[in-house]
C-alpha cells in the first residue's frame, strides 16, 4: 500500500499540471500527433527512396554486368590456349575487367582452383546466386556484403552472376560485385535531411500551435479574471468585445449576465435595506405602546388575586406573553444595530472563567425544571480578558438555554481555558444533537432545527444570531458541532483583546468523548449565511 500510496502522489502532480493549462493540453496534444504523422511520412520517403535508388542500382548494374561479360566471353574466343594456360587467362580477364570500370570488381569461380578475384572474399558470393546460375545462361542479381580479404571493413552492395562458356564447353560463374557505398551515402544524406525538416516542422508546429492556443485561452483566461472579480463583488467588470465569432459571442454572454446579477443584486440589496429599516422601524414604533402594555400587564398582575379564578389565569397568560414579546423586541432591536453598524463595544478587564460561572448559576433554576445537571470545568492559567462583559454573558446565556432546552434530560459539560493570545468556552450537551450541515445553520435567524419541536424555554430565534454578532463584535469565534444522537457543543473563542487575532482555540471543538464520524473542522470560525453568500 505504501508503494501504491507514492505511486499516486508522484502521478497527482502531471495531472494536476495538465489538466490546469489548455495551451499544455494543445501543444502537447499537437505535438504528439505531429510528431506521428511526420514519422510516418519520413518512413515512406525513406523507403520509397531506398527502393528506387535501390531498383535503379539493379538495372544498370546488370546492363554493366552483360557487357562486361560479353566482352569476356569475346576475348576468351580469340585467346590460344595452347600459349597461355586457361587460370592464367581467366586472371587476366579479372584484372582487365576490374580495371576497366570502377563501380565493380570480378570475381571467376573455377572448379579446380576455386574463386579468382582481386582481393575479394569468398563471403561476398550469396548461396542463393550461386544456386541460380548452376546451368543458367541468364543473368541473376542479388543483394550481398561485400567482403575484403584485406581486413578492409563490408559494405553492402549488389552481385551480378553470369556463366562464362571457356573452349572446352564448360560454364564457369561470374560475379560483379557493386558495392553501394555511394548509394548508402546518398541515402544517409536523404535520411539527415528528412530528420532534420521533421525536427524543424515540429518546432514551427509547437509555436503555431502556442499561438493558436493563446487566441483559444487568452479570452477564456480574460473571463474567469472577470468572472472572479464579479464574484468578489466588482459589478461593474466586463469583457471587451472583439470580432463576431464564438468567443466575441462568449465575451457578450459574460457581460449580459454580468448586467444581470447586477441589476438582481441591488434589487436585493435594496430589498434588504428595506427589510432592515422596517424591522428597525417597527421595533422602534412598538416601543411605546409595549410600554403602555407593560404597564397595563404589571397592574392587572399585581391585582390578579382580587378577580375571578378564570380571569387569573388569564392575566398571568398575558403577562407571561408580554414578557416574551418584549424580549422579541429587545432581540429586533439589537439585530437592528447589527445591521445599521450601530452596535459598539464597552469594553473592561474581566475574569473570563468568573462570568461563565455566574452564568451557569444564573441558570440553575431552569436546569432544575429541565432534570440537568451544569458541570463546569475551569482549566488553570489565567483567564483575563478585556471585553464587553454584557455582551460576553449575553452569549454564555444564550449558549446555556440553548443546551438546556435540547439537552433531554442529560448532564451539561462547560469547559474553560485559554492561552498567551485566546480564552475560550465549550458547552456541550447529550440531547439529540445535529447533523454536520446544520451546524452552519444554528447561527441563522429564525432557524429551528425541527419546527415541531416543542420549545421549552421559549425564545425568539435570534438568540444564536445575536451571539454570533457579539462574538464577531469582539473579533473572535463562535463555532458549533454536532451529531445525531450524541449531542452537540458549541465554543466560544475570545482573543485577549479585541484587537487581537485567533489562529488557534485553546478547546477543540469536537468533544473527545464523541465517537468517530462527521463533523465540522476544528480551527474554522463559523460560517454564517452572508458569509455563505459570499462564497457563493
Amino acid at each position: 500500500m505504501p508503494a501504491t500510496d507514492g505511486t499516486t502522489r508522484r502521478l497527482a502532480l502531471p495531472q494536476r499540471i495538465w489538466r490546469s493549462s489548455i495551451a499544455l493540453r494543445v501543444i502537447a496534444t499537437t505535438l504528439v500527433a505531429a510528431l506521428i504523422i511526420l514519422a510516418a511520412s519520413a518512413w515512406l520517403i525513406l523507403v520509397q527512396a531506398s527502393r528506387g535508388i535501390l531498383a535503379g542500382k539493379q538495372v544498370s548494374a546488370s546492363a554493366e554486368a552483360s557487357t562486361a561479360l560479353s566482352r569476356m566471353q569475346l576475348s576468351l574466343a580469340d585467346t590460344d590456349l595452347s600459349v597461355a594456360s586457361l587460370n592464367e587467362r581467366l586472371n587476366q580477364l579479372v584484372a582487365q575487367a576490374t580495371a576497366s570500370s570502377q563501380q565493380f570488381q570480378v570475381m571467376i569461380e573455377t572448379p579446380v582452383t576455386g574463386f579468382i578475384s582481386s582481393g575479394l572474399s569468398a563471403d561476398s558470393v550469396p548461396p542463393a546466386l550461386a544456386d541460380k546460375l548452376a546451368g543458367s545462361t541468364y543473368l541473376w542479381v542479388a543483394p550481398t556484403l561485400v567482403s575484403y580479404r584485406d581486413g578492409t571493413p563490408s559494405v553492402p552492395g549488389l552481385a551480378v552472376g553470369g556463366n562464362l562458356r571457356v573452349p572446352s564447353g564448360d560454364l564457369y560463374p561470374v560475379y560483379f560485385l557493386f558495392p553501394l557505398t555511394q548509394e548508402a551515402n546518398t541515402l544517409a544524406v536523404l535520411q539527415r535531411a528528412v530528420w532534420s525538416s521533421m525536427a524543424v516542422l515540429s518546432v514551427a508546429l509547437v509555436l503555431i500551435a502556442y499561438l493558436v492556443s493563446r487566441q483559444i485561452s487568452r479570452p477564456v483566461r480574460q473571463a474567469s479574471a472577470v468572472a472572479r472579480r464579479i464574484a468578489a463583488g466588482d459589478f461593474e467588470q466586463r469583457m471587451p468585445v472583439v470580432g463576431s465569432d464564438d468567443l466575441a459571442s462568449l465575451a457578450i454572454s459574460m457581460n449580459d449576465m454580468a448586467s444581470t446579477l447586477s441589476a438582481q443584486i441591488g434589487q436585493l440589496e435594496e430589498l434588504s435595506r428595506l427589510q432592515q429599516r422596517f424591522v428597525s422601524d417597527v421595533s422602534h414604533e412598538l416601543r411605546t405602546p409595549l410600554t403602555t402594555v407593560r404597564m397595563a400587564s404589571d397592574v392587572l398582575y399585581d391585582q390578579r388575586s382580587e378577580v375571578t379564578p378564570g380571569l387569573t389565569r388569564t392575566v398571568e397568560l398575558m403577562h407571561d406573553e408580554v414578557d416574551r414579546f418584549e424580549s422579541l423586541l429587545a432581540d429586533l432591536l439589537e439585530i437592528s444595530r447589527f445591521d445599521a453598524g450601530a452596535a459598539t463595544l464597552s469594553t473592561d478587564d474581566v475574569d473570563f472563567s468568573s462570568l461563565v460561572r455566574e452564568e451557569a448559576s444564573d441558570v440553575t433554576s431552569l436546569a432544575d425544571q429541565a432534570g440537568i445537571q451544569i458541570g463546569v470545568d475551569v482549566q488553570p492559567g489565567s483567564m483575563m480578558v478585556e471585553a464587553d462583559p454584557r455582551r460576553v454573558r449575553r452569549i454564555l446565556r444564550n449558549l446555556l438555554s440553548n443546551a438546556i432546552e435540547h439537552g433531554e434530560s442529560r448532564p451539561v459539560e462547560v469547559t474553560v481555558a485559554g492561552d498567551e493570545n485566546a480564552v475560550a468556552v465549550t458547552v456541550r450537551d447529550h440531547g439529540v444533537g445535529l447533523r454536520p450541515e446544520q451546524t452552519e445553520l444554528v447561527f441563522h435567524r429564525f432557524w429551528r432545527a425541527d419546527p415541531s419541536r416543542q420549545r421549552n424555554l421559549g425564545g425568539t430565534g435570534l438568540g444564536l444570531a445575536i451571539a454570533l454578532e457579539d462574538a464577531r463584535l469582539h473579533n473572535g469565534w463562535l463555532e458549533a458541532w454536532g451529531q445525531l444522537g450524541e449531542g452537540s457543543s458549541f465554543r466560544l473563542t475570545l482573543p485577549r483583546s479585541p484587537g487581537g487575532t485567533i489562529e488557534t482555540s485553546p478547546l477543540p471543538l469536537r468533544p473527545e468523548d464523541a465517537p468517530p464520524g462527521p463533523g465540522t473542522a476544528d480551527e474554522l470560525p463559523a460560517e454564517t449565511e452572508e458569509d455563505a453568500d459570499e462564497q457563493d
